[in-house]
């Protein structure tokens, strides 16, 4: 072999020795995957304290959670879904300044108001807002008279890891009429789906790593815009934190995982977020629960901060304004699908302080039960804390029947806008179509004339359309009375002591069953199936309802009526045997 062939196979050589070395991947020049810890929580309403009754965690062991979390990945953004400001006694005391305070001092990143948050008005919103270290976000919140609007629509985050985070907010359309309609004079708001889409591409423009819908919106007993209707409508969204609904959510729709955390601060959500090459490889939910979270100690100065604010008004929450010789039901899931001795009370209360013929209120601004025994000023506002008045108007027969028909369409579902009356009786349908469903009112135990004109008192709210009442939007007041909360304390104290029942005020005729197909036979095993567990029998004792009884075992109160077969599920006594599934 010649020299300059020898020099050509060396040249060949090294050309493929040098090829071989671009070719193979150095796995050390590898990305490092980028960590993100988003928590989240909704539906506050006020809620600071640790209560174990209530299974509410509570800023204290909130920020000992933080602390660990932060500890792991210092990466972290916390994040709140709206319904905050407003609820608790010592919150709705202090306009949601209290409840601010305690946000800054866990260092919030974003917010996106809910309904409850207008209930102060709008100009306290607005207060809250320029007082809080974190931004507050509104993207469909828009003046009526110019389209234009006092929040960002929008924040970017920059991690110290590089990333940045975009995240938008997006309120529900029903905050017009699930909160006082006087509360969002000159607001509107644009639509929810058309509102992301824009949001989205904005923060395409931003360059963002990763996209997060800040929303309060919900899904059960929705009836406008829909968190999931924005995962299904809207592209390019990789996160919805959602508020309103009160759900444990975690699901993943049209790509976007969608998350809630229930209410009341039951529940802490953490999203971990893992990125690598600027692509989201795994995001994944987990739900840190009351019965993990109780084991946490609570951080000491913030529990020194929050006894610190609420120290005020221990004196006027104390006052014993009565006496109930009988347990008050408040409780949500009954106030909003049936009649409660509370919902009585407080209509009675209601007629008696105006003299109107009748008295008509929702369920849903009925917000706690009261115990048996000393009434105090706080239970009182607890189970009231709307800022609501008593407006007196006159309505026709016919659209009272109008109101009762809007009040049931949602039977069996519990809904806010259920109504509780006085001075009348009303019997419904619950298998026939929404519209159709009363079949029978009285008024003073005459039936109703369609034709007639009633004095009937609401509270301000339903009186100005809020809840979906448009019936009664726009009539002139004939009579104006004070608080709610005012009205019934001022009621308690007249009558000393009080024992209020279920009359039989509201009554219905349950849908008819229909029985499932039956199930084909199983094909035969080898061994047979172990049977299941045995079911519990819960003894009822004074002060039970049911869904109380549902709580302590983790189910469902429409699961246990349907079990037990029970005709009312508001009336159960002290003795009855309830079976518990396993």
């Amino acid at each position: 072999m010649s020299l300059r062939d020898k020099r050509v196979i060396s040249i060949i050589l090294s050309f493929v020795l040098l090829l071989g070395i671009m070719v193979i991947p150095d796995v050390s020049m590898a990305a490092e995957p980028q960590l993100l810890t988003i928590v989240h929580v909704n539906d506050v309403h006020g809620t600071l304290k640790y209560n174990e009754g209530s299974g509410q965690i509570g800023f204290g062991r909130l920020q000992t959670k933080l602390n660990e979390l932060k500890a792991a990945n210092p990466n972290l953004l916390l994040i709140n879904a709206g319904d905050t400001f407003h609820g608790e006694v010592d919150v709705n005391l202090s306009n949601g300044q209290i409840m601010l305070d305690m946000m800054n001092l866990l260092g919030f990143d974003a917010m996106v108001p809910g309904n409850h948050d207008f209930n102060y008005g709008y100009g306290r919103l607005l207060e809250l807002k320029e007082a809080a270290n974190f931004p507050v976000l509104g993207a469909n919140i828009v003046k009526e008279a110019d389209g234009k609007s006092d929040f960002d629509g929008f924040v970017v985050k920059e991690m110290e890891n590089g990333l940045k985070v975009g995240i938008f907010g997006i309120t529900t359309e029903e905050t017009k009429f699930k909160s006082h309609p006087d509360n969002t004079a000159g607001i509107e708001f644009a639509d929810g789906v058309e509102s992301a889409k824009k949001m989205v591409k904005e923060l395409e423009d931003e360059k963002v790593d990763i996209v997060i819908a800040l929303v309060h919106l919900g899904n059960e007993g929705t009836t406008l815009t829909t968190s999931k209707q924005i995962a299904e409508e809207v592209e390019g969204i990789d996160l919805i934190i959602d508020g309103h609904s009160h759900e444990e959510l975690n699901e993943t729709v049209n790509g976007a995982l969608l998350v809630q955390a229930g209410s009341y601060l039951k529940n802490i959500g953490v999203v971990n977020v893992e990125i690598v090459d600027g692509e989201i490889a795994t995001i994944e939910e987990n739900l840190v629960n009351f019965d993990v979270a109780k084991g946490l100690v609570a951080d000491e100065a913030t529990e020194a901060a929050i006894s610190a604010a609420l120290a005020g008004n221990a004196e006027k929450k104390s006052e014993v304004v009565g006496k109930t010789n009988v347990l008050l039901n408040g409780e949500r899931a009954n106030v909003r699908t049936g009649e409660t001795n509370l919902g009585n009370l407080i209509t009675d209360a209601m007629r008696k302080s105006t003299g109107a013929d009748i008295a008509f209120t929702n369920g849903g601004g009925i917000r706690a039960s009261i115990n048996e025994g000393d009434i105090t000023y706080e239970e009182i506002i607890t189970s009231f804390p709307f800022t609501n008045t008593l407006a007196v108007i006159e309505v026709t027969g016919a659209e009272l029947k109008a109101a009762l028909e809007h009040g049931v369409d949602l039977y069996p579902e519990q809904a806010g806008h259920f109504p509780h009356v006085s001075g009348m009786k009303y019997k419904f349908d619950a298998g026939k179509p929404i519209g159709s469903r009363i079949v029978e009112v009285f008024v003073g135990g005459e039936a109703l004339d369609e034709a007639k004109t009633y004095k009937m008192v609401t509270n301000d709210f339903l009186a100005a359309g809020g809840d979906g009442y448009t019936m009664f939007d726009g009539k002139p007041f004939v009579a104006e009375g004070g608080l709610l909360s005012d009205v019934l304390i001022a009621y308690v104290k007249a009558e000393i002591e009080i024992a209020p029942a279920v009359e039989g005020r509201i009554t219905f005729i349950p849908a008819p069953v229909v029985e499932p197909e039956p199930a084909p036979a199983p094909e035969p095993v080898s061994a047979p199936t172990p049977a299941p567990a045995g079911d519990i029998e819960y003894t009822v004792v004074k002060g039970d309802w049911l869904s109380k009884i549902a709580i302590k075992y983790n189910k469902a109160w429409r699961d246990l009526a349907d079990y037990n077969k029970l005709k009312n599920p508001n009336l159960i006594y002290p003795g009855q045997v309830i079976l518990i599934p396993q």
